[in-house]
């Protein structure tokens, strides 16, 4: 993090590098799934050996563009989160909140806080390297971005109902589609079993019902379930006014 004088001015951005033995472990696994696809192949289908190869050398590219170019961005204006390959950008009069939030349910050597910006509308984003990885304090940090912040937003930074009820709406609905979307990873493994077994009793089992048409069949009717039922996925600290 850099900071100029007592300003408002400042960037946060990678400065500890990743432990070696996460980079290790991460491309261990990768070439392992690889290895175990490709002597796997004479059942699989082309397509689905491409699609995965793809899609992980997609994820790896990003996550390097990601550690290399993210930043959250302060100054006179506003606050802008660059991140892989976007940028989002608030002026102060938008901003409603910014919060250090703990990470639910994480072990002693993860990250246990991740800062988020809230704007009038309820919306939130992540603010990059405004985490435990990257600051010794992060709610300390915050607590003085927001005094800091406090006369070029021309208010305080008090609660209003109003914004509350709308963070409380679009917490419910984010949990949904990301319970949706959990259920549907759970159905990919359930279709993945059920192809193992079906290659004991048939030549050439079906992929495209265990490997497609389950899991999206599955997200799509729990996201319909889940919206519809938005309220009982609100957080419980967000629960209350």
């Amino acid at each position: 993090m850099d900071t100029y004088g007592g300003g408002i001015e400042r960037e946060y951005r990678k400065r500890r590098k990743t432990p070696l033995s996460m980079t290790l472990g991460m491309g261990l696994l990768g070439l392992n799934a690889v290895y175990h696809a490709m002597q796997g192949h004479h059942h699989l289908s082309r397509w689905v050996l491409a699609s995965f190869a793809a899609l992980y050398l997609v994820l790896i590219a990003r996550l390097a563009l990601y550690m290399r170019r993210a930043r959250t961005l302060v100054g006179a204006r506003g606050i802008t989160a660059r991140r892989a390959l976007t940028e989002r950008s608030r002026a102060w009069h938008d901003i409603y909140d910014i919060r250090a939030e703990r990470i639910p349910n994480s072990n002693a050597y993860a990250d246990k806080w991740i800062t988020y910006l809230y704007d009038t509308d309820g919306r939130r984003f992540v603010l990059p390297h405004m985490d435990g990885r990257q600051l010794d304090d992060p709610p300390t940090e915050v607590a003085r971005l927001r005094e800091a912040a406090a006369r070029h937003r021309g208010m305080g930074w008090d609660r209003r109902p109003e914004v509350e009820a709308r963070i409380r709406r679009r917490a419910g609905h984010r949990k949904a589609w990301e319970r949706a979307f959990t259920g549907g990873v759970i159905a990919l493994v359930c279709g993945f079993l059920l192809w193992v077994v079906l290659l004991f009793i048939k030549d050439h089992p079906p992929t495209f019902l265990p490997f497609l048409w389950l899991p999206l069949g599955t997200f799509a009717l729990l996201a319909a379930l889940l919206h519809w039922r938005w309220q009982s996925q609100v957080p419980q600290e967000l629960r209350q006014p």
